[in-house]
């Protein structure tokens, strides 16, 4: 059973050793990747009143906000999604001051512990607006900033047939053209490891099963065309929520967002 891991770097790499661990075979073949803030004066502005304490809360819903953060004062309250978001916030130094239970945005939102207060969302492109209608809601006076955008590796589905079939050969592609329109969240890819399968399989090699991390690698996925029956597997229930979207039948949700519950979701959906 051939499965497809659609991110790479250590978060791959990570992924594919558990994969492997759990009797399958992991292919990395990153299909989105993490791109600047076009407006990167606004962001630089933002980030500054971030430095001078100007916020009493910000809120971190991925990793990839991290890599943009300033130095964060000890006067402001840090909010994270989730526990990787969270680490990766305290191996910059930053300690996290609330992760709400159900690690998830409605989750943060739902269990936010405060109703009053000044508050810095830095985001994707493409988010959602959970985060922040949930927070004015709640009475907080919030500030949002794109922090980085999430954009495909192909930028087409022609291109992504043809790059697919013709210089990797690895995934069998039907009608890579039927989905064009949904939005980007977020993700990230990097090149693989050596340990795994690399993208040079023949060209009838099967994937049977997908591990779908975020909206934005839930529209790639729909765009190569997999087979009816290839399992995909989601890292959360808003994750699960944009694939169906996009037209793929949901095997499996991860209990956790992390890689473990991922690959844990992936053995239950294979029936092992």
């Amino acid at each position: 059973m051939r499965v497809l891991i659609p991110r790479g770097g250590s978060w791959g790499d990570e992924v594919a050793r558990l994969v492997t661990d759990a009797g399958f075979e992991p292919l990395i073949l990153p299909l989105v990747t993490i791109e600047p803030a076009e407006d990167q004066e606004h962001l630089q502005r933002i980030l500054a009143q971030l430095a001078e304490g100007r916020f009493d809360w910000l809120v971190v819903t991925s990793q990839s906000t991290v890599r943009v953060l300033p130095r964060v004062p000890v006067s402001v309250h840090v909010a994270a999604v989730g526990a990787v978001t969270a680490a990766s916030l305290r191996e910059r130094g930053v300690p996290v001051a609330f992760i709400p239970t159900k690690q998830s945005a409605a989750g943060l939102v739902d269990e936010w512990p405060i109703r009053e207060g000044r508050v810095l969302w830095p985001h994707a492109l493409d988010a959602r607006p959970t985060i922040a209608d949930g927070l004015r809601r709640h009475g907080m006076q919030v500030t949002e900033v794109v922090a980085y955008r999430t954009v495909p590796v192909f930028e087409s589905g022609d291109a992504l047939a043809e790059a697919v079939s013709t210089q990797t050969g690895a995934i069998p592609v039907v009608g890579a053209d039927a989905t064009r329109q949904q939005e980007e969240l977020q993700a990230a890819g990097e090149d693989g490891a050596d340990a795994v399968l690399t993208a040079v399989e023949p060209a009838e090699t099967p994937i049977d099963a997908v591990l779908v991390t975020s909206g934005s690698v839930a529209k790639q996925v729909a765009r190569l065309g997999l087979a009816g029956d290839t399992r995909i597997i989601a890292i959360g229930d808003q994750t699960a929520e944009d694939c169906r979207k996009h037209g793929l039948r949901v095997a499996g949700i991860a209990q956790r967002p992390n890689a473990q519950a991922l690959v844990a979701a992936l053995v239950a959906a294979a029936g092992r």
